[in-house]
């Protein structure tokens, strides 16, 4: 039985393993909150509540929407049919990150 918790010690403690999860305080990145709050209505960029204002740069350019403080205004203050993110939900610092890998990312 040593033996075995033994293995589970080493195992869990493997640079591989310890790799994979985030440091105790460790930030998420723009593309990981992306997935965590967005994804789901904008998988890939689009939108399935409203194709025609998806996350993409000539969409995004029709709605006047072109910087991450724009992105960040449609976040706090949404259209119908989107879930509203304010600063209790997602501070300023993160939802500036998910603006900003919209706008990398999203062409």
């Amino acid at each position: 039985m040593k033996i075995a918790r033994l293995g589970v010690v080493l195992l869990l403690s493997s640079p591989l393993v310890l790799g994979a999860l985030p440091a105790f305080g460790e930030e998420k990145s723009g593309e990981a909150m992306f997935k965590q709050f967005c994804a789901v209505c904008h998988p890939d960029g689009g939108n399935i509540v409203n194709p025609a204002k998806t996350l993409h740069k000539k969409d995004r350019d029709a709605n006047n929407v072109k910087t991450a403080a724009d992105i960040m205004n449609k976040m706090r203050n949404p259209g119908p049919g989107m879930t509203k993110f304010d600063t209790k939900t997602l501070p300023d610092k993160e939802a500036k990150e998910i603006a900003e890998f919209v706008l990398k990312t999203f062409k």
